[in-house]
């Protein structure tokens, strides 16, 4: 052997020595000594990985919307096509206009309410306030959406509109003001996705948890899981009054013509 070839061969071998060069897969030799060593570490203390995993109950499948078609266990509350879901306060057919994929209200008619309870709630709505502005303040495309006949988020064109910020859109109505404004113009379809839980009462109507919500307005976060203090109320702060577990969900009429179209809900539940 050369005194070169010997002389590489020798750098070779203390690189290699020093792990220099060497190529370690994340799943060979130095793996396999880590995970020994976690497991003997799980040992000494007495747990085991198992010991924190949850087999059940097992998460229901639920398969995802696409293109704005609901998810599998949506209830529908409005397709586009008809009101049959919906009736005026007194249990009359609603009196609001379908039409073009859409309800819009028709002042003087009313409020408009489901026929089935709910009670906490997943919901999507999609609204949409005149395009021709008319008005100001709150009297520029006024509407709202009532949690259980009483909890209000409010529907309004706040679109360069200054209004009181507990009033404008995405409020919970004279209570909590929105984050942020993420109104679009007048004339095009927005979005409210809200959480809603309901509030709790005990058995001799004394109030256990307050009711609560979070809000995305067109996919920003407005409200994070804020606690209501009472209904809604115009004026003053109501205080909770006891009331069924489960109540219809109500569209204002505030006399300008506010259109909504694919209202679904989802139903959540505790395991």
């Amino acid at each position: 052997m050369t005194g070169r070839v010997a002389g590489v061969v020798l750098l070779l071998a203390t690189l290699q020595a020093m792990g220099i060069g060497c190529s370690r897969s994340p799943d060979g030799e130095d793996a396999a000594t880590d995970a020994s060593a976690l497991a003997d570490a799980g040992d000494e203390s007495g747990q085991r990985p198992e010991d924190t995993e949850a087999w059940e109950p097992v998460p229901p499948v639920v398969v995802p919307g696409r293109n704005g078609v609901p998810p599998s266990d949506a209830i529908v509350l409005f397709d586009g096509s008809d009101l049959s879901a919906w009736s005026a306060e007194d249990g009359s057919a609603a009196g609001w206009r379908v039409g073009g994929g859409a309800m819009t209200v028709v002042p003087g008619a009313g409020n408009i309410r489901t026929r089935q309870g709910f009670g906490d709630v997943q919901l999507h709505i999609e609204w949409r306030t005149p395009a021709e502005v008319s008005g100001e303040g709150q009297g520029r495309g006024n509407s709202g959406v009532y949690f259980m006949e009483r909890y209000e988020i409010q529907i309004l064109d706040s679109y360069d509109n200054r209004t009181y910020s507990n009033g404008q859109a995405g409020a919970i109505y004279k209570q909590h003001i929105p984050l942020v404004n993420a109104s679009r113009a007048p004339g095009e379809w927005q979005v409210y996705d809200v959480v809603f839980t309901a509030p709790r009462f005990a058995a001799d109507g004394t109030l256990v948890s307050p009711a609560s919500m979070t809000v995305f307005h067109n996919g920003v976060l407005i409200q994070n899981h804020v606690e209501l203090r009472g209904p809604t109320s115009y004026i003053g702060e109501p205080p909770y009054e006891v009331h069924a577990d489960r109540a219809p969900l109500l569209l204002q009429d505030h006399g300008n013509a506010v259109s909504y179209r694919n209202i679904w809900v989802r139903e959540i539940s505790a395991w």
